[in-house]
């Protein structure tokens, strides 16, 4: 039997209705880098959807491309990130913000998000001209333990940013899965409690691309030519435009999140009544089982995934990630073959 993986959330194309915009759009001549009327409607989509009229959308190739570019051009030589050490920027992309100059500054977390309190005690501990100077605080929604922000969560962070004179820059990889998953939030609320946020496409039905919404005018001042600068800025703009507009027609991008969810939880539910336990409880498409040894090699037999780390002398943390285009008969499967 194939294996079927259980790896990602882009294992797959996209959405059949992204190829069909594209092929709609091909023969359209347009201008390039993103100054086309392709993004320009793209923009204006995901500017009603996070209700900030005036704010600056920029499309990048990819999320990683839209952190370093965000976070580079937003800091001076000697100012620094706190994040959670769970933070994407952190384990997952190479070093790529530490390349740019800038010191990463990591709390411990064990649900993979930041606390307002936790920010306040790194601000007493790197407040000399000796060290690094803080400068904007980085968090994932959803995180990368599957975990969401609530409204208030958000609000409070922020607050303590605009008191201490951070920018609050949200990555939102997965926020269409963070959005599904807490009725208390909307995209307007990141918008109003954030200076920058992404809204994720790779992870959630597109080819690719992310898209750079940035609501600070000082933040924003100037991005295009940052964005140039480290390569992020795409001739063919038209393509992530083109899947933008798409998914925001009507509201596929919620739709696709939610389903990615739905399968998630079938999933979690369905190792709890195994008596499976979890390393963080999770609401969205990322779970986090934990398996015996023996289990682990019996789930390598039909399925790939990720073995995250040692949870004890026996066990293992294992990541299951469902997607927009997992079927439940897959997951149903997965379920049964443990079983």
């Amino acid at each position: 039997m194939a294996i079927f993986s259980f790896k990602n959330d882009y294992s797959e194309g996209a959405h059949p209705r992204i190829y069909e915009a594209l092929q709609r759009t091909n023969f359209q001549q347009a201008e390039g880098y993103g100054e086309d009327f392709i993004c320009a409607e793209a923009a204006e989509m995901l500017r009603n959807a996070a209700k900030c009229p005036n704010a600056t959308v920029t499309f990048m190739p990819g999320g990683t491309l839209a952190n370093v570019v965000l976070i580079a051009h937003a800091l001076r030589a000697f100012e620094g990130v706190i994040a959670p050490e769970t933070g994407h920027i952190n384990g997952h992309e190479c070093g790529a913000v530490e390349a740019t100059g800038h010191k990463i500054l990591t709390v411990p977390s064990s649900d993979g998000k930041l606390t307002a309190p936790q920010i306040s005690a790194v601000l007493l501990e790197y407040n000399t001209p000796q060290v690094v100077s803080p400068r904007l605080v980085y968090i994932s929604q959803a995180t990368d333990l599957g975990t969401v922000y609530t409204r208030d969560e958000l609000a409070e962070i922020y607050a303590v940013c605009r008191e201490n004179g951070l920018y609050l820059y949200v990555d939102g990889a997965r926020i269409g899965n963070a959005l599904a998953a807490e009725p208390s939030l909307t995209l307007a609320d990141v918008a109003e409690l954030s200076d920058a946020f992404t809204v994720g496409g790779t992870k959630n039905g597109f080819l690719y691309g992310d898209a750079l919404i940035i609501t600070n005018a000082e933040l924003a001042r100037n991005i295009k030519h940052s964005q140039k600068q480290r390569g992020a800025m795409l001739a063919k703009g038209r393509v992530i435009g083109a899947q933008y507009a798409e998914m925001f027609r009507d509201g596929l991008y919620y739709e696709l999140a939610a389903h990615a969810n739905g399968m998630g939880v079938l999933l979690r539910d369905g190792l709890a009544a195994l008596d499976v336990k979890f390393a963080c409880d999770s609401p969205t498409n990322l779970q986090f089982p934990i398996f015996y040894d023996a289990e682990v090699a019996r789930l390598a037999e039909r399925y790939s995934f990720n073995v995250i780390r040692r949870y004890d002398a026996v066990s293992s943390v294992v990541r299951l990630v469902t997607s927009w285009a997992t079927e439940e008969e897959s997951v149903r499967g997965l379920i049964e073959w443990l079983g």
